[in-house]
């Protein structure tokens, strides 16, 4: 772990084995934090805000730091790729794509922090002065998911660094190399110390103790709905602010008028890209019923070409789930799909090959005949089922679409604009694709409506949320009013 500057063991000595989903080799030790790990950390991040020099530096300089992060991870980034298929079992290629996103988005948020310097507003007040800035918010405590481990945590530490303030990042107990590794190259930047913190543990402890304590000024989640719940309670004690990314059930809707092969080929992308553990996965399909029986079809046969392997292998699409205890929930999901009277179509169980035995694999699976009401239509399976449902108008795709207490993204598939318009002014999502599943970029904000979460990443918005807005009032003239005389 990284903490005041510094690299230590945990102060229990105890350590946890990170396994290769792929075949269960253990590829690294981790130190295992917990509460008085954290609270070490969080002083740090204290003394670094308010008394250190981190918050004097202009904010080009703030940016110099961040932008070389990313110029450091462009350097290594064949090293952190390949930790990453190792802590996640991704594809090789998923990973170098992911780095080059990272770099994008420390490059982007560098080249940020000192575009941000408020602005003057007009006071209606005769000889007076008013400016609006933005301040940093101070300690922020990020929590970030097993899934995208360092994307997640680069959209996270670089807008905060940017804005000014100081961090303890605790990534997933799972997959914590390519994080560490990070923070190496923030150590080799020269970052001062107690401004970037690494604490690795549990949820349960390290993740709690960020959510209650008192010196921490904003926590910022990004996993399952329950814990989110856990957090925003926790962080009311002190009613530090809170950012929550916590998921989707992602409705993919196609019209009869789509370009049917890209359609096919793109729903199939969207649900079993990184065998589904994706929080924006396209796993709810909504097809036009004049070309449900047809595209059902293609999609089942694709399915089933579906190369499941190792990561490293070139001729992988698909990796494994990232643990047992993951899968038995998808199994489960799917046996629940069967009592609900879905059908079956496709997958459905562990593939039979040999060599993927000693991994987490589950094969492509796909639901017909889902209605609105099914648990695996309205519950996030996160895993590489996708559900199936039917709509004959655009009014009925909007309503089906919607019905879930989840927003955070939808795509729709239409020649026709004025339809795709229709659609996406309706959908109550925070992003929608229109012909396209999947893409962001660090300069667009990224997150959900309802009970997807609260608050936004990337863009201008991301580095808003770790700032404090501040009204300065100057009285050019001042003089006595004489209300006491």
């Amino acid at each position: 772990m990284y903490i005041d500057g510094e690299w230590v063991n945990s102060q229990s000595g105890e350590t946890r084995s990170i396994i290769n989903p792929f075949n269960q080799e253990i590829v690294a030790t981790a130190a295992e934090g917990n509460e008085e790990d954290a609270r070490a950390a969080i002083q740090a991040a204290r003394l670094a805000f308010d008394e250190g020099r981190w918050g004097t530096l202009a904010a080009n300089q703030r940016g110099e730091f961040v932008y070389e992060i990313g110029r450091l991870i462009r350097r290594d980034l064949q090293e952190l790729a390949e930790l990453e298929t190792l802590d996640t079992g991704k594809t090789i290629q998923e990973s170098k794509d992911d780095m080059e996103d990272i770099a994008n988005v420390f490059q982007y948020y560098g080249g940020l922090a000192d575009k941000n310097g408020g602005e003057v507003i007009s006071s209606p007040i005769p000889d007076s002065q008013s400016k609006v800035v933005r301040e940093p918010v101070g300690v922020c405590g990020q929590i970030t998911p097993w899934n995208y481990p360092l994307l997640q945590a680069a959209w996270k530490i670089a807008p905060a660094l940017a804005a000014g303030n100081t961090i303890v990042m605790k990534p997933s107990e799972i997959t914590p190399l390519t994080t560490v590794k990070v923070f190496e190259l923030i150590e080799e930047i020269g970052l001062p110390k107690g401004v970037a913190n690494l604490v690795l543990g549990s949820g349960a402890t390290v993740g709690a103790e960020l959510s209650v304590n008192q010196n921490v000024d904003l926590i910022s989640f990004t996993g399952g709905i329950e814990t989110g719940k856990t957090i925003m309670q926790a962080a009311s004690q002190n009613m530090k602010k809170i950012a929550l990314e916590l998921g989707g059930k992602n409705p993919n809707i196609v019209f009869a008028d789509a370009n049917f092969e890209t359609a096919v080929d793109q729903a199939l992308n969207a649900v079993f890209f990184h065998a589904g553990q994706v929080c924006s996965a396209g796993s709810r399909l909504l097809v036009e019923e004049s070309i449900h029986d047809a595209f059902v079809e293609a999609l089942i046969e694709r399915a089933k070409r579906i190369r499941l392997g190792n990561g490293f292998d070139e001729n992988t699409q698909s990796g494994p789930m990232i643990s047992a205890e993951h899968r038995a929930k998808v199994e489960s999901y799917v046996q629940i799909g069967k009592e609900e009277g879905a059908t079956l179509a496709v997958g459905g169980k562990r593939p039979d090959n040999p060599e993927l035995q000693n991994g987490f694999f589950y094969l492509p699976t796909i639901f017909t005949n889902c209605t609105k009401d099914m648990r695996i239509v309205q519950e996030e399976v996160f895993g590489p089922v996708l559900t199936v449902e039917t709509f004959s108008s655009k009014e009925e795709a909007v309503r089906l679409a919607n019905d879930t207490i989840y927003g955070l993204a939808g795509a729709v598939w239409t020649e026709d604009l004025n339809k795709a318009d229709f659609i996406a002014a309706r959908l109550r999502m925070g992003t929608v694709w229109v012909n396209d599943f999947h893409p962001y970029f660090a300069q667009a904000p990224w997150g959900g409506y309802k009970q997807s979460g609260i608050g936004r990443e990337l863009g201008h918005e991301g580095l808003e949320e770790y700032t404090e807005v501040k009204h300065i009032y100057r009285n050019k003239k001042p003089a006595p009013i004489h209300w006491f005389k």
